[in-house]
Order: structure tokens, then sequence, then C-alpha cells
């Protein structure tokens, strides 16, 4: 591997810590999954609109594209819903276990979107990584509406992943992340306004909710989603869905320094996340094996 691969290889585990890391976040916040992602995107737009306004980012595109942004933004926000949903109802460790699913979402939304060859061997190790999800749902039954929620999840990651992918190698990645966030929380804005979410003490925060967000918001958000789609420009949606099967690893060790026994699992649990992670390794032998000078890399 080359040094300059080398080096976006481990930028890629920068990013996929730092994600794992978002959970455990999430469960430090007080707020419920609405605030909470309602905040979080609107302060990384307003991060990601300096970064974008510094840098000179070309900021015009054109309808059609700008209208997939729109539904783009919906969707992100919607996937981090999901996702700090079932932290709130189950734990760290499950929510982060059943987002490795992605891998297999994208194996299968790449072609189907793209009109391209379905790479049986992607498949192949996204059916391993849902076997490995099967094992969790047996042992965290207690956690159904959690595991499902986070399968939503997992569902819009991957879709995310493989247009965000596409669009990497025509426009800037912070011009991108910058219009997704703003769509996203001006959707969650609209909801809010509709149902009367905007109550009295809505901005009311303690201060440590408010030193989460930032966190949440700048290291998280808004330098992590513009590194991993700048990223997009070398790696294949699938490889990154893979990759980001190391998130769950990341965090369950972040959890349980931070909350200690709440997430200790069974052995079941913890035998269908080896087996999700042993996809991870599996597909990096595979790609070393055949000599590959592709500009894919993998977490190992």
């Amino acid at each position: 591997m080359q040094n300059g691969d080398l080096i976006k290889h481990l930028h890629l585990h920068l990013i996929v810590f730092i994600w794992g890391f978002t959970a455990v976040l999430g469960a430090l916040i007080s707020l419920e999954a609405i605030p909470l992602v309602w905040f979080r995107m609107g302060i990384a737009s307003l991060v990601v609109m300096m970064f974008v306004l510094i840098t000179k980012k070309p900021l015009r595109f054109p309808k059609k594209t700008m209208f997939l942004l729109l539904g783009l933004g919906v969707a992100l926000a919607v996937h981090w819903l999901t996702f700090f949903g079932a932290i709130k109802v189950s734990n760290v460790s499950v929510t982060l276990s059943v987002m490795s699913t992605g891998a297999f979402f994208a194996s299968i939304l790449d072609p189907i979107l793209y009109r391209k060859t379905i790479n049986w061997r992607e498949v192949f190790l996204g059916v391993i990584a849902m076997i490995g999800l099967g094992l969790i749902f047996q042992a965290s039954m207690n956690y159904l509406y959690g595991i499902l929620l986070a399968l939503l999840s997992a569902f819009l990651s991957a879709l995310f992943s493989v247009v965000n992918g596409r669009l990497a190698q025509l426009y800037s990645a912070g011009s991108i992340a910058f219009y997704e966030l703003l769509f996203g929380v001006l959707g969650i804005s609209v909801y809010l306004g509709l149902t009367g979410g905007f109550v009295d003490g809505f901005f009311d925060l303690n201060s440590s909710d408010w030193l989460f967000l930032f966190v949440l918001a700048t290291v998280c958000t808004a330098y992590a989603f513009i590194a991993s789609v700048h990223l997009m420009k070398w790696l294949t949606p699938f490889t990154v869905m893979l990759t980001i099967n190391l998130e769950p690893i990341y965090g369950i060790l972040l959890a349980l320094v931070v909350f200690g026994d709440s997430e200790f699992m069974s052995g079941g649990f913890y035998a269908g996340a080896l087996i999700i992670l042993a996809t991870v390794i599996a597909n990096g032998i595979l790609k070393l094996r055949r000599g590959r000078k592709s500009k894919e890399f993998v977490g190992q």
C-alpha cells in the first residue's frame, strides 16, 4: 500500500472511530431524539457554511441536483432520528451492532440504483453480516423496538452513502455537506413548527448538553461529514459501509468505559457482533490476495 493510500486508509478509520464516539455522546445528551438531531444539524450546518465560505467552495448546483440534495438532507435527518431514537430505547451496543447491516444494504442498493453488475462477493459477505444480526436479535429481544429503529437507520445510511458516492465525483464535499445538513434541519423545523414542538424551554439546555452538542456538531458531524464525503472520491459505497462496521467495536468499547454494566450483553450478542466484524476482515483479505491496485480502502 502506498503512503498516500495508507493516509486515506487511516483517515477513514479515524472518522469511523469518531462516529463510534457519536453514539456515546447521544446517550450522554439528555435531549430526546428530535431536538437532539435538530441542534446537531443546525450547529453543524453553520460550521460547514463558514468552512464553505472561507474556502470559497461553489454553492450553485443544477436544479435537479438541488432537489436530490433536498431528498438526501431529509433522509439524513431521518437516519439520525432513528439512530438516536434506537439508542434512547435500547443502548449503544445494540444500536451500533445493528447499524453494521448497512454494508448488506449497500451491496444491494448500489447495483439497483446505478444498473451495475451485482458483486456476489459483497452480497455474500453482507448475508454473513445478516446472520450475525440474527444472533443479536435472538440475544436482545427485549430491545426489539431499538433494533428495528437501528435497522431502518442502517438502510438510510446505506442509501445515503451510495448516492453521495456519486455526488462526490462531481461536486465539493463541503458544498454537498452544507446543503444536506441545511435541508435536514429545515425539514425537522417544519415538522416541529407544524406539531408545536418549539415549546417554551426548547433552547433551555444545561451546560453539559451544550458542551456535548458542540462536540457532536463540530467534530463528529461537520468535520467527519466533509471528510467522509471527500473520501468517497476514492472509496466504493460498499467499502465505506463495510469499514463502518468497525464503528460498533469502537463505540461498544467506549460505551463500556463510560457506562459500565449497563452496556454488558449476553454471549450470543457478542458472537453476532464478532461475525459482523469478521466480514470486514474477510473483505480486506480477499482484496489483498487479488492484488488490486484499487482505490478502495477497507477496515482491518
